[in-house]
């Protein structure tokens, strides 16, 4: 069935999917030991048959929170036209992130921030679709103008102008078509985060740091946090298993105090690490900058930081080397483009947090847009990668080399397939039901 502009949103369909990872210690860290890897995952209908596809990432019971902040918002979606273009999907996120009740609990920030993060990207999934064109090529499509008109500019304007926006997207614009044709022959660089999870041994640490390294990844990363003698054990593992020209970057996960980090990660800079991220509290602003001043390894962070406000803070401060954008922690696609226009006027290259649900598959989107139309740049800069949940996807995220393809299907890359949804569902789903065991795998 054709599905036209103007089709209103009928339905906002609301799925508690979990999957539980924490009887593999997989996605553990110094934080959180025992992560069951989740989605509040949404799927907006329209009543000429269009679909869009959308999730909060949790790990675990979040998701009954993500859930039900999802749901409160559904009324804002339901009955209006499904946009279809930039001034449609800005009136979209504009009226998400602006509710006068709502955003007492904000605002812009929290689970009712992401739940609307969820429907703003599901949105934008059923226009990319829609359109024929997977979502980053559907962004690096809009002219400049457009591009700013998606963005919410209040409080960013001692940082960040529109005319300041637009001049930064008019000078990539001469060189998208060059820079697509070289995404879709070369791919984006990847690192792998599976090597690292704090629940491995020292055995099945290395194993799979060589084998990382062996598929073509550059970058790994650790977790770390937990010990400082096993952190410097496990690193210095590493470093011998990879030899000194593969990167190690290494995440803490907010466990420390800023004098804790500083200590740490002096103790740890014999065995270069690449970056240390999320050393401290993601709303320390000041702390990180502390952590950045006080030791020789440059800092990342992001994946927590609540809004476009804390990520214009960390630039403004000199706090970070390295940001991390993520798909479902603020408030959708318009948000992360104000973040990345953001970036690109201060320097600072953007290496995405992915893993999770869903994660890699969404924002391999918005760093495949940030490369063509907006730094123009893929150097310093790679998407993190995490090798599991993949296969629930109908358009999986696919890593060859060391390096992420460009997806080619339209839409954002969110959508689930409908047995797993089935098979995960919390805490109906067989899955569940037989006590959290993979059996229906």
């Amino acid at each position: 069935m054709a599905v036209t502009a103007s089709a209103p949103v009928t339905e906002v369909e609301v799925h508690d999917v979990r999957f539980p990872t924490s009887r593999r210690r997989e996605g553990s860290d110094a934080m959180n030991p025992d992560p069951d890897y989740s989605a509040a995952y949404v799927v907006l209908h329209t009543a000429d048959g269009g679909r869009g596809h959308g999730l909060c990432f949790t790990i675990g019971r979040g998701n009954d929170l993500a859930a039900a902040a999802i749901r409160a918002l559904a009324p804002s979606v339901t009955g209006r036209p499904a946009p279809a273009t930039a001034a449609g999907l800005a009136a979209l996120h504009r009226d998400l992130t602006h509710d006068s009740q709502l955003r007492w609990l904000g605002p812009e920030k929290g689970v009712t921030h992401m739940a609307a993060g969820a429907l703003v990207n599901a949105a934008w999934d059923l226009a990319a679709t829609r359109a024929g064109l997977p979502l980053w090529a559907f962004l690096a499509a809009m002219p400049p103008e457009e591009l700013v008109s998606l963005v919410d500019f209040r409080y960013l304007t001692d940082a960040l102008t529109p005319d300041e926006a637009l001049a930064i997207l008019r000078a990539a614009a001469p060189g998208r078509e060059e820079r697509a044709a070289r995404l879709r022959a070369e791919g984006y660089p990847a690192y792998a985060t599976s090597p690292g999870w704090l629940g491995h041994d020292d055995a099945t640490l290395v194993r799979l740091a060589e084998r990382a390294v062996a598929d073509g990844f550059g970058q790994i990363k650790l977790k770390v946090g937990a010990d400082l003698d096993d952190d410097l054990r496990r690193l210095r593992l590493v470093r011998e298993a990879v030899g000194p020209e593969v990167r190690i970057a290494v995440d803490a996960n907010q466990r420390w105090d800023v004098a804790d980090a500083v200590r740490w990660m002096t103790a740890l800079a014999p065995y270069r690490p690449y970056w240390i991220e999320e050393p401290t509290s993601p709303d320390d602003i000041l702390g990180h900058a502390a952590v950045r001043a006080g030791q020789p390894v440059k800092v990342a962070t992001g994946e927590h930081a609540a809004n476009r406000v804390v990520f214009k803070q960390l630039l403004q401060a000199r706090a970070v080397d390295f940001v991390q954008i993520d798909a479902a922690r603020v408030a959708g696609v318009n948000e992360n483009l104000a973040i990345l226009l953001l970036v690109a006027k201060y320097g600072v290259p953007v290496c995405p947090h992915a893993g999770g649900v869903g994660l890699c598959e969404m924002l391999q989107h918005l760093a495949m847009f940030d490369y063509v139309a907006v730094s123009g740049s893929r150097e310093d800069r790679a998407i993190e990668y995490v090798d599991h949940l993949h296969e629930h996807f109908t358009d999986p995220a696919v890593v060859e080399g060391g390096r992420y393809r460009a997806p080619s299907a339209p839409g954002f890359s969110a959508r689930m397939k409908p047995a797993s949804v089935a098979a995960y569902r919390f805490p109906d789903g067989p899955v569940w039901q037989a006590g959290g065991e993979e059996a229906a795998e």
